[in-house]
């Protein structure tokens, strides 16, 4: 792929992200062959949007050629007692998760960080939702690269209340319920990577050794529990963490 094509892609995949978004593939020439391609549309989003990265998802990798990683912005991250977000098939679609929020800058680094420089730079851990948009139809044949180039679904995060670090850091099973009303969801969570915080020693060591810079302030969020979970819009929802924690939020459609 040329330079042009990468921000082309870029382009593409930023005007998506708006309300019943169900787009066909990509054109062939702006589809990206691999991770690296992937990432560096990425990259392109980030310089063309108009805000700056607040925020990071990942997983460790499913395998050599199969990267967890994506930017989230700032103006997607969001607290409080309300989160507004797109419906994807009329429905509020989130991933219960953790929230390792850095409170201090990693810069690029080509030597990568240890663990402990890594755990020296984390600063709250919360609660968290990542918040879910599949913006590419269920027929386009869309394939995993693509899906990388596009943040693999994400549409922003919710951070909720801070939890203890000690919890955070040994969280590798928390039963999870969602209710709402007399509707109640319950799950026995499981980390995919076992422990919530070895993802980020991951994400910090691939990312600063290609160039990107991580500044205080920015949320990491590392995998889901139960995968994705539906609820409705406009219903008062509350999540808890057994033996951690829990909130109330209201999902309000954009």
């Amino acid at each position: 792929m040329t330079i042009m094509n990468f921000e082309q892609a870029a382009t593409e995949l930023l005007n998506r992200r708006v309300a019943g978004t169900k787009a066909q593939r990509l054109e062939e020439q702006h589809r990206p062959a691999n991770v690296d391609d992937a990432l560096k549309i990425q990259s392109s989003m980030i310089d063309q949007h108009n805000d700056k990265v607040g925020g990071w998802k990942c997983l460790l990798p499913l395998s050599d050629d199969k990267f967890v990683v994506a930017p989230i912005f700032a103006e997607t991250i969001q607290q409080g007692e309300s989160c507004e977000l797109f419906a994807d098939n009329n429905a509020v679609r989130i991933e219960p998760e953790i929230a390792f929020i850095l409170n201090a800058d990693l810069p690029a680094n080509p030597e990568g960080y240890s663990e402990a420089q890594i755990n020296a730079a984390i600063g709250p851990c919360h609660m968290a939702l990542e918040l879910m948009q599949a913006r590419f139809a269920d027929d386009s044949g869309a394939e995993f690269f693509e899906k990388l180039a596009d943040c693999l679904v994400n549409q922003g995060m919710f951070i909720g209340p801070e939890i203890e670090r000690e919890k955070a850091f040994a969280a590798a099973n928390i039963d999870i319920t969602v209710t709402q009303g007399e509707q109640v969801q319950t799950f026995a969570g499981v980390h995919p990577n076992t422990m919530p915080q070895n993802p980020v020693y991951w994400l910090i060591n691939y990312m600063t050794r290609r160039g990107m810079h991580f500044s205080a302030g920015e949320a990491i969020i590392t995998g889901s529990y139960c995968g994705i979970v539906e609820v409705e819009f406009e219903k008062s929802t509350t999540i808890s963490y057994d033996g951690i924690g829990e909130y109330q939020v209201i999902f309000n459609e954009k």
